[in-house]
């Protein structure tokens, strides 16, 4: 499971729709007070942020002409996590081609090069 937090335009239908149903099941594990912990450490999830994601993407969803029928009502006062997007969109751009493409077309200003190692 990961939250991408790139802009859902650079998402291919397969990560659009995955990274959807994620939102769901972070949602689902904190509210039965399971351990996400592992998630936020690796920089996978932001808390605070899977409301508004999960309508970012259900939005871009609709906005392709798919079906979005899985309303999410969550709010947390954790705030713990940070996803790292410039990384995100270099790894989604190295193994997926049509994210690859998509990012070409919706973020052409995005640095796809990783920072070198200091």
């Amino acid at each position: 499971m990961r939250m991408w937090n790139v802009p859902p335009k650079c998402l291919c239908r397969k990560h659009l729709i995955a990274e959807h149903c994620e939102c769901h099941m972070y949602a689902g594990a904190i509210r039965k007070k399971r351990s996400i912990r592992g998630h936020i450490e690796k920089g996978q999830v932001e808390t605070h942020n899977i409301q508004r994601r999960h309508d970012e993407l259900a939005k871009e969803m609709l906005r392709r002409g798919y079906n979005h029928n899985s309303p999410l009502n969550f709010q947390t006062k954790r705030r713990e996590g940070k996803v790292d997007s410039k990384a995100n969109l270099i790894e989604l751009s190295r193994r997926c081609k049509e994210c690859r493409k998509r990012i070409a077309k919706h973020c052409p200003k995005a640095t796809l090069k990783k920072k070198p190692q200091a």
